[in-house]
């Protein structure tokens, strides 16, 4: 098997990368800097610069599946020109690419993207399953939409469309637990807003063999990417605390102050979304993650 991967130098994409030469799947990647194109027997980049509309043909050659990761980062201040950066990040390069495969001839079956749980709506209550019809209010819910309506259009092409959507990915040196456990260590850690919103987290190796799994067995349609017991966010600040052996004396971040210093994006860390991996799960999926406080260890130890 040959896939092509976009965001492929990325926390997850190198993940997946990993796991795929270790698995003798070539792997082929995208890549806006020259620089970073490297050839082996089993690991060719290509150059694109999907603002151009540009992108080397060559990167099809013999390609059965896609892995599409790519998409600026949401941590960064939402200003007009990075919001506008994040979505069109997600929805022009698959139109790049899409147009790519509509006009070049190629034998892609399959297609698995990215996405994200941003698209449930804030609750302390509601369990999300991938049917359901509500969708977030804010930013983010429009960012998930625009970006799976993009990868959908992979249909028109007799392509099979899988999205993951992405809970919050907990790995080592990135991510949200890099940024969750500065604090913690500096010991000025505490939960945030009320510490009640649902966290629905995932292990970085489950998450990249989900990805795996999912152009395994060719999958198709929504599906989550958490681990089967979410936690609320003082449960995850407690967690990292005892792993890393530090004591939380500092009352919570009250969400006043969080969205002062955040603005608008201070949504990524007061919304609660309590997912379910069901569906994942009811495919055969077996998480080597299940509970916080193992994968915690994981990465902290």
């Amino acid at each position: 098997m040959r896939v092509l991967i976009t965001g492929a130098t990325g926390l997850i994409g190198s993940s997946i990368i990993k796991l795929c030469l270790e698995k003798k799947i070539q792997v082929y990647y995208l890549t806006t800097s020259k620089e970073k194109i490297e050839h082996s027997e089993n690991y060719k980049g290509f150059y694109w610069n999907p603002k151009e509309n540009e992108i080397d043909e060559n990167c099809i050659e013999g390609v059965d599946k896609i892995i599409n990761l790519v998409g600026a980062s949401v941590s960064k201040r939402w200003t007009d020109q990075q919001k506008k950066a994040i979505v069109d990040s997600r929805v022009d390069t698959a139109s790049v690419l899409y147009n790519l495969l509509a006009t070049k001839e190629n034998k892609v079956t399959q297609i698995v993207s990215a996405s994200a749980i941003g698209i449930y709506p804030d609750s302390l209550t509601n369990l999300y399953q991938e049917d359901s019809p509500k969708i977030a209010d804010n930013f983010l819910g429009d960012v998930v939409i625009k970006w799976e309506r993009a990868v959908d259009q992979f249909e028109k092409l007799g392509i099979e469309v899988a999205k993951i959507r992405i809970g919050v990915v907990l790995a080592e040196g990135g991510g949200a637990l890099e940024k969750m456990k500065e604090p913690i260590e500096k010991g000025f850690g505490s939960p945030l807003g009320s510490g009640k919103q649902w966290q629905s987290w995932i292990h970085i190796k489950d998450l990249t063999r989900i990805f795996l799994f999912a152009i395994q067995k060719n999958l198709d349609g929504v599906y989550n990417a958490v681990a089967p017991n979410p936690v609320t966010n003082k449960k995850l600040t407690h967690s990292i605390a005892k792993v890393l052996d530090k004591s939380l004396w500092m009352p919570n971040v009250p969400a006043f102050m969080l969205k002062l210093i955040l603005g608008e994006m201070a949504t990524i860390v007061l919304s609660s979304q309590l997912v379910s991996n069901k569906k994942i799960d009811a495919h055969g999926f077996k998480y080597h993650y299940t509970h916080i406080l193992p994968a915690l260890k994981s990465l902290l130890k």
